[in-house]
């Protein structure tokens, strides 16, 4: 098994911060592509208590989402918002505009799969408030 470097599993903490509490994140993987030489695979798990959401922001890589359990809002940009449950994914490709992610219920937490490709130091994830300020706290450098 690959190690995780400690720098990544801090940086990967940051990712999804929520306004009043941050998500509950555990960092999983961080490897080399070897087949996409310059990229790299950082998987997490994000898990938010009910009723939480995510401030909109866009991340420096593509992601795949995959749902583990709870329901979970989405929304690009122009596109229409999803729920998604267990068993369920999506794709956001690197830049898109995220305006909306969060728990779809009140009473029950959402624990979803988040995978990266990006190049190792990509800003994963950039909220828009932080866009303008560009502080370090707000964003996520994988390495």
């Amino acid at each position: 098994m690959r190690a995780i470097h400690w720098l990544t599993v801090a940086a990967l903490a940051a990712i999804y911060p929520v306004a009043g509490s941050a998500a509950e994140e555990h960092a999983l993987l961080s490897a080399p592509l070897t087949q996409a030489p310059g990229r790299q695979l950082n998987a997490v798990t994000v898990t938010y208590a009910p009723g939480q959401s995510t401030l909109p922001h866009r991340h420096g890589g593509d992601i795949f989402a995959y749902v583990l359990s709870g329901h979970v809002r989405t929304q690009l940009e122009g596109g229409s918002l999803h729920v998604y449950g267990p068993g369920e994914s999506w794709f956001e490709p690197a830049g898109a505009h995220h305006v909306v992610s969060g728990n779809a219920s009140k009473t029950e937490p959402a624990t979803f799969l988040v995978v990266f490709i990006a190049t190792p130091k990509a800003a994963l994830t950039t909220l828009d408030a932080s866009m303008s300020q560009s502080s370090p706290a707000a964003r996520t450098q994988s390495r």
